[in-house]
């Protein structure tokens, strides 16, 4: 179970030699609680130290990695275990817990990268004494763990070079509202960004007016915001400090891709090899109609973006576009890509409807990472507005509408707040909806008694006229515990499994899965829990709305042990 590169195992345990008296005391232990880990994110093919921030006694606990090709073995510290990390691991964010027979902790994120990463040295709060970067790209994993910490690196640029540097931190659930700040070698200010565009994690793009010696400074508040005004730090305020004077994409044009073919991108954004670089892309792993985005990075470059998926042709848009008359033309499906770079700028695409058909046009600009604030409109022939719509997606508009006529309809973008720009880009797209399902999950951790049931309520969301019965089961589950499979009405929202555990079932703790399948046809859907949420409670935050993982799929199950056996009452003499 433990070998490096397992792929038959998508858990591993720990057992750090300490026998069955360990595990005899953990059975009366609560369950261990797992605030991050530090560093967030480990080179493929090497060996690491990680502490695993939070309070778990006894330690150590057992760790389960929603990956295999890792092996994790103790360390004299407390708190701390070695991870051995295969040459042939996948790169990418997956899924920590530790968990004991009591129970599992929440799931926390660890990132497995190709790219050589760096370890913060204190003490650094000190601008003139801070660590030099001597080479970039770099990758900084850090940590603010006190109380008006400052962490300060050094670079030194050339005159005319752009420096690019990000932080993740909010985008890894740290309790951090990170900032991130340039300053010159007289402690001058030159930069600053305290958030990008749909996240708490700041971005900055500079270019140097002189040669010297700059310090990249990283400092932050607390996380959901309190009443006090300080930098803030805590053993869970991790960060990565990502550092570049390479190329680095900002957004593509088209903004979206055609699925099953290839598009011919534009790549934009900083230090870029070649004016107006192209490449042709095929979004091969977004085969599944209900995919809706891909990661894409071009080799070379240090981030990836997000790129829509459609199924038809992606195209630009061509001004003038203001009237009917100079509408462009899109086909359905279809999308395309528009600018609204001038103030009151209102751009117009024209597409043929059939009365009846059911048509779902989006605008996606600020999911994009765009300040644009756009609008939606339909008119018809005559330019009569038909429907209108704002913030159906977050600040992003969205109309699903049933064609009243036969004939040529247009949509219309525009800015709520009439401003222009040359990078307020938007994605216009039109489609006939396809019938979807979501199946979701708002625990993602149960536990059942021997000899007692536990009820799981499974959310269906029904869209765009999805009407198929499904049948839900759990799969992964220990022999002493049963889940009938539920079968659910194709007019219902939702299906409840019951876990229901045997009398005499043994301890156990571990993943399982939870399969919505189609009667009809066989497809498979899994649940998801969503690590993520847009609420706001007196304009505090709660919760992430971003994040590098975003959903499990991967739930988990506790069959605690017994009670032990109730002590004899003491007769009172």
């Amino acid at each position: 179970m433990n070998r490096i590169g397992s792929a038959s195992t998508a858990w591993i345990r720990l057992s750090i030699g300490l026998g069955l008296a360990l595990l005899d005391t953990a059975s009366h232990a609560a369950a261990p609680v797992l605030d991050h880990l530090f560093p967030a994110a480990v080179q493929i093919g090497t060996t690491n130290t990680l502490t695993f921030v939070g309070n778990s006694t006894p330690w150590p606990p057992q760790i389960w990695a929603d990956a295999p090709g890792m092996l994790f073995k103790p360390n004299n510290n407390a708190d701390q275990v070695i991870v051995v990390v295969a040459t042939n691991a996948t790169p990418g964010p997956l899924w920590i817990r530790t968990f004991n027979t009591n129970g599992a902790s929440a799931p926390r994120i660890l990132i497995l990268t190709r790219d050589p990463q760096l370890a913060e040295v204190e003490p650094n709060d000190d601008r003139v004494a801070a660590p030099i970067l001597e080479r970039l790209p770099v990758v900084v994993n850090g940590r603010l763990e006190k109380t008006g910490d400052v962490d300060s690196y050094a670079v030194t640029l050339e005159a005319g070079q752009t420096l690019v540097a990000w932080i993740e931190a909010y985008a890894l659930m740290t309790p951090i509202d990170p900032v991130l700040r340039i300053v010159d070698s007289r402690g001058i200010q030159v930069a600053l960004n305290h958030d990008r565009v749909g996240s708490l994690d700041p971005f900055l793009a500079w270019t140097a007016p002189a040669s010297g010696r700059y310090v990249l400074q990283v400092f932050g508040f607390s996380y959901p915001a309190d009443s006090d005004i300080h930098f803030a730090g805590n053993p869970a305020g991790v960060y990565r400090l990502h550092v570049t004077s390479g190329p680095v994409l900002k957004n593509t044009l088209p903004l979206g891709v055609q699925r099953g073919t290839n598009t011919a991108l534009q790549l934009v954004g900083w230090n870029l090899r070649t004016p107006h670089e192209r490449v042709l892309f095929n979004p091969t792993a977004a085969t599944d109609p209900e995919v809706g985005f891909v990661r894409f990075q071009p080799p070379g470059f240090d981030d990836p973006v997000e790129l829509p998926v459609g199924d038809g042709p992606e195209l630009l848009e061509t001004e003038p576009n203001d009237d009917r008359a100079t509408a462009n033309p899109v086909p359905v499906p279809g999308a395309i890509t528009g600018n609204l770079d001038r103030a009151g700028d209102e751009d117009r695409f024209a597409f043929p409807a059939a009365k009846g058909e059911r048509l779902l046009l989006e605008v996606q600009s600020a999911r994009l990472g765009f300040l644009l604030d756009s609008w939606l409109k339909l008119e018809d022939a005559a330019g009569k507005e038909l429907v209108r719509n704002d913030d159906a997606s977050g600040p992003d508009p969205r109309l699903e509408w049933t064609v009243p006529a036969d004939g040529n309809y247009f949509a219309v973008v525009g800015n709520v707040l009439q401003n222009g720009g040359t990078d307020l880009w938007y994605r216009l797209s039109i489609r006939r909806p396809k019938p979807e399902l979501g199946v979701t999950v708002a625990e993602n951790a149960f536990s059942v008694e021997p000899g007692k049931t536990n009820e799981i309520k499974v959310a269906l969301a029904r869209r765009y006229g999805f009407t198929a019965p499904v049948r839900l089961t759990a799969a992964g589950l220990p022999a002493d515990v049963l889940a009938e499979p539920v079968e659910v009405a194709g007019t219902a929202g939702e299906g409840i499994l019951k876990l229901v555990a045997s009398g005499g079932a043994k301890s156990f703790s571990g993943a399982f899965r939870i399969v919505a399948t189609e009667t009809v046809g066989g497809r498979e859907r899994e649940a998801v829990m969503s690590l993520v949420t847009t609420g706001e409670n007196n304009g505090v935050p709660q919760g992430f709305s971003r994040l590098v993982l975003e959903t499990i799929s991967k739930f988990w199950l506790t069959v605690l042990p017994p009670p032990p056996p109730a002590k004899p009452a003491v007769e009172k003499k």
